[in-house]
């Protein structure tokens, strides 16, 4: 009975997905895109200072090797043969710092995270000379806002009629991307600064920390990374696909420490301990681009849009850069293969989408668990007038506004809990249509439907409501694991291994559940023209004359005080209503 099981399943592909929130190690048939099983382990986030977020990289790291061999056990139970992995892709979260120190392989600093958004100055981001800063392994995680005084100090070095960082890299100057994390590292950690003068700093992504430690670390690890993480540095010439020398300078980062540029399918080296040793790593691409593959993306105009933390939209544009006029990214789809075309794709993201339902969970306490928001949302199938714009920390594309904060307006006495989960899950939604109608502008090429993935997606009713709002269908596919099954991809089709075929008539038919509108089109442009006006109550909200006059007062910024006093009355009304039947 095994021995046939074996026969059946041929080649398979593990990959390594690793988030903000937890990483995971999942296993697929290469001839069927089936998942066979996977094991999930959480990351702790760790908050040092108000807007600083951090991740140690040993710990991602050690979950890293904890759900290969948790999988590869749950195979053996399956009486699966481990020795069917051929390869082994990683995908992951993008823009989050790590530099490490290559003679002993320990991290300088804690993981450094992207900022959910660009977001106003917080008062302690700046550590004055002679204050401690958290020392741990060097990491700086996607959500972190500390380096919004860095950026503003550079964007007064760039000429008005010469944006060339986002000329060269597509990118706005932003808290959002490493070059600015890296450079705080640079500016405020002594240990840093001395790894770097002695010549054994070691600066990566998440993705190069991972390969660079499981390809044998200190003991000749592969230092490297792949254009669409790359890509997301804004160090790395999207024209050229090489790190550029006037960005290096402009940032003061000294490219000797910077990892080798691949593309995102190819053998990068191979695994140097655990049940997979010897299974070459050959397939690596940002989380995102990672789903874009795994939704099978790969004709100029087709989108997928991402629900997890924040919704991550991307238009596949083929081998053209296309620069937005409408505040979306202009970044590196992928390059699956060196001697392949490098695709290129618009991204926009929304700020908050699951973190919004993590919020009423977490904060309010108007839900349990994340899956009541649906029932609760159900009751009343209506938000009764009542409009929520999470802008926790600033706004994304396309306002880029990092004076918002979160609204909830539209108010009444009759008004309950039920209301206020339905607008919350209508936030997610009209943040979304809003990146498309920017995309559909910069693309001139209206979208005929969305393709959806990520956890959110099983919820139906915020299907239906995008559905609805985007006035299309919404298309998404029976196995939501597309961003694991992009890297798992990319690694099979890698050359020297060979056992994924991505031509077009090779490509395993995926079944999908469709959403269509069930709106008329006056209604969804009613709702939506309420929501756009909601939004423009968010703005103006937060200053960053806190931080350049150096009180550290939190009321220093009078319209901050405001928003922090009516945080709190929010809160006590929102646990009142929480009581109510």
């Amino acid at each position: 009975m095994a021995s046939a099981k074996k026969a059946v399943l041929g080649p398979l592909v593990g990959a390594v997905d690793q988030g903000t929130s937890s990483t995971r190690f999942l296993v697929f048939n290469s001839k069927t895109a089936e998942l066979l099983s996977h094991h999930q382990v959480e990351i702790k986030q760790e908050f040092p200072r108000e807007g600083w977020v951090e991740q140690d990289p040993k710990e991602i790291l050690q979950s890293v090797y904890e759900c290969i061999e948790k999988t590869c056990e749950k195979l053996g139970q399956l009486n699966i043969d481990i020795s069917n992995i051929k390869a082994i892709g990683v995908s992951n979260q993008r823009e989050t710092t790590v530099v490490w120190d290559k003679l002993t392989g320990e991290p300088l600093y804690n993981a450094v995270a992207a900022p959910v958004s660009p977001g106003p100055s917080d008062p302690a981001a700046v550590v004055p000379s002679g204050s401690s800063v958290p020392a741990a392994g060097a990491s700086s995680v996607w959500l972190d806002l500390r380096t919004q005084s860095t950026v503003e100090s550079l964007s007064k070095r760039i000429p008005g009629n010469n944006n060339f960082v986002k000329s060269k890299t597509g990118l706005p100057l932003s808290t959002y991307f490493s070059a600015v994390k890296l450079r705080w590292l640079l500016d405020n950690v002594r240990k840093v600064q001395k790894a770097v003068e002695e010549d054994r700093a070691l600066f990566g992504t998440i993705d190069s920390w991972l390969i660079w430690s499981l390809t044998g670390g200190a003991s000749g690890g592969v230092h490297c990374t792949d254009v669409t993480n790359a890509s997301r540095t804004m160090l790395f010439n999207i024209h050229s696909l090489e790190w550029d020398k006037e960005l290096c300078e402009f940032f003061e980062i000294p490219m000797k420490i910077l990892p080798n540029v691949r593309s995102s399918s190819e053998i990068y080296g191979l695994m140097k301990a655990g049940a997979l040793e010897g299974v070459p790593i050959s397939g690596c691409l940002g989380d995102q681009s990672a789903a874009l593959v795994g939704q099978m993306c790969f004709q100029d105009g087709q989108a997928k849009n991402t629900y997890g933390t924040g919704c991550f939209l991307l238009c596949n544009t083929g081998r053209k850069c296309v620069f937005s006029e409408h505040g979306l990214l202009t970044t590196v789809a992928y390059k699956l293969g060196r001697d392949k075309p490098v695709y290129y794709a618009l991204e926009g993201s929304v700020a908050i989408a699951g973190a919004v339902i993590r919020w009423l969970r977490d904060n309010l306490g108007i839900i349990k668990s994340s899956e009541e928001i649906e029932k609760l949302a159900k009751e009343v199938g209506t938000s009764y007038g009542c409009y929520f714009v999470p802008a926790f920390s600033g706004l994304y594309a396309p306002y880029w506004e990092p004076s918002a904060r979160g609204i909830i307006c539209g108010l009444t006495q009759f008004t309950n809990k039920c209301h206020i989960a339905f607008a919350a899950l209508e936030a997610v939604c009209f943040q979304t249509r809003e990146i498309l109608d920017a995309m559909n502008r910069d693309c001139g090429i209206p979208l005929s439907h969305l393709q959806v993935d990520g956890g959110m997606t099983n919820n139906k009713i915020l299907m239906q409501l995008q559905a609805d709002i985007l006035y299309i269908p919404v298309v998404k596919p029976s196995m939501p694991e597309t961003t694991a099954l992009g890297a798992a991809m990319a690694a099979g089709a890698a050359e020297g291994v060979g056992v994924w075929s991505l031509e077009p008539e090779d490509l395993s038919a995926v079944t999908m559940e469709r959403f269509e509108p069930q709106i008329n089109a006056e209604e969804s442009e009613i709702r939506y023209s309420t929501w756009k006006k909601a939004v423009m109550k968010s703005m103006g909200w937060v200053t960053t004359q806190s931080s350049e006059s150096g009180d550290p007062s939190i009321f220093c910024s009078l319209p901050l005080g405001f928003f922090i006093v009516s945080s709190v009355v929010m809160l006590i009304g929102a646990r009142y209503l929480s009581g109510m039947p």
